[in-house]
């Protein structure tokens, strides 16, 4: 999952980056958060936490702190975030290398959204981000779906149901077992926390209290058999990623 933050005190450009990576996201079929904050202020705040996102998108000019002094603090806690200054100026490219932000983008540009566009493929290309997709025969037709964007399967009866976020939550079922899903879904990060659900561990916001907590706010139990294993396996893909 892409998790990206778009920081600028003009909600009207902050509105417009999000819509247009929307936009870039949901045709590249890759699963996303995007978080928006209209001061440099509030996102530095965030301390530590700010190591999630992978790419930041920061407005040069807002008041307090302007882009270039929040671009300073982030790297305080991370070498790793890939930072995108927009702007309505060009005069501070040389700044901007200090802190290695990978593109300046110019807020009247008439293909804005392209810039955005040719931006994140550069980003993606040194991530060496690859969706990986696979073909279901589900009993409501065959789909090609994005791994990352199933939440969990769960078995019920004779037959599995996978839980996938595509513009809603949306389940398709097949006649299988879980048992034999594990073994296949195991190298795409799929855990089994449960004789009854296989979770995509992407999706895993937390474990705590024998539950789950998946991206959506999802609570999935968890038997206190299993809990020891599940807790450190989550422990150890958060520290890999």
């Amino acid at each position: 999952m892409l998790k990206i933050a778009i920081c600028d005190d003009e909600k009207y450009f902050v509105q417009k980056i999000k819509n247009i990576l929307i936009e870039y996201l949901e045709n590249r079929k890759i699963q996303y958060e995007i978080d928006t904050f209209y001061s440099g202020i509030e996102l530095v705040d965030m301390g530590i936490e700010i190591v999630k996102y992978q790419i930041v998108f920061l407005d040069i000019n807002m008041k307090q702190l302007n882009g270039m002094e929040t671009a300073e603090m982030i790297r305080k806690y991370s070498q790793d975030i890939y930072l995108v200054f927009v702007t309505a100026y060009v005069d501070y490219s040389l700044e901007g290398y200090k802190v290695g932000a990978i593109r300046y983008l110019l807020k009247d540009d008439i293909s804005f959204a392209d810039a955005i566009y040719e931006c994140v493929n550069a980003i993606l290309d040194k991530m060496n981000y690859v969706v990986c997709e696979k073909t279901f025969k589900f009993n409501e037709g065959e789909k090609k779906i994005s791994l990352e964007r199933i939440l969990y399967i769960e078995s019920r009866l004779h037959k599995v149901e996978f839980h996938i976020m595509e513009n809603k939550l949306i389940t398709y079922t097949l006649y299988d077992t879980l048992n034999h899903l594990e073994k296949e879904m195991q190298k795409f990060d799929f855990l089994r926390i449960h004789q009854s659900f296989l979770v995509n561990l992407k999706h895993v916001k937390s474990v705590r209290n024998y539950k789950v907590i998946l991206s959506n706010n999802q609570k999935l139990m968890i038997p206190k058999a299993r809990y020891k294993d599940v807790k450190n396996a989550f422990i150890a893909y958060k520290g890999e990623l």
